[in-house]
């Protein structure tokens, strides 16, 4: 069932750092306004339902630690991610997800609703190469807002 009501970017009534961050790069989107549920077990594979798509298009955005630097992850929702491969991504030796609270004081955003764009700093991002196998297919992410929209990146 699609609880998902897609929403031109011009008419929505509140803009995000996110989409500001978007519209300054002159990057094309769409936004996606669903019924977020912050009680849900995994809240990247809840909003995947809530939209109605593959939870590999719903990429979730994960803060973590790679030898004491912040850096930026973007995760299918229906994925895990190896803290080892973490750390090789960004040529370190340790990886440790951020505290909830430090994610939140860097990014400018709660957990649960972080986007990787307009964050308060720019961090060094990886990107699940697995959600990119088909370059033809949507990517969602989250976009920042205080009610739950996701961004689809087109």
């Amino acid at each position: 069932m699609k609880t998902a009501a897609k929403t031109p970017n011009k008419t929505l009534s509140k803009t995000t750092r996110a989409t500001l961050a978007l519209d300054k790069a002159g990057i094309r989107y769409s936004l996606h306004v669903y019924a977020y549920d912050p009680d849900a077990p995994r809240i990247g594979l809840q909003a995947a339902e809530a939209l109605g798509v593959d939870p590999g298009r719903v990429l979730k955005t994960l803060m973590a630690s790679v030898d004491g630097r912040t850096v930026c992850l973007l995760v299918a929702s229906d994925r895990e991610v190896s803290m080892k491969r973490v750390a090789a991504a960004f040529s370190g030796k340790a990886a440790s997800m951020l505290k909830p609270a430090d994610a939140e004081r860097l990014t400018g955003y709660h957990v649960g609703g972080i986007s990787p764009l307009g964050q308060k700093r720019s961090f060094p991002t990886a990107i699940d190469a697995g959600s990119l196998t088909d370059p033809e297919a949507e990517i969602h992410v989250n976009g920042g807002g205080d009610e739950a929209c996701g961004v689809l990146l087109i």
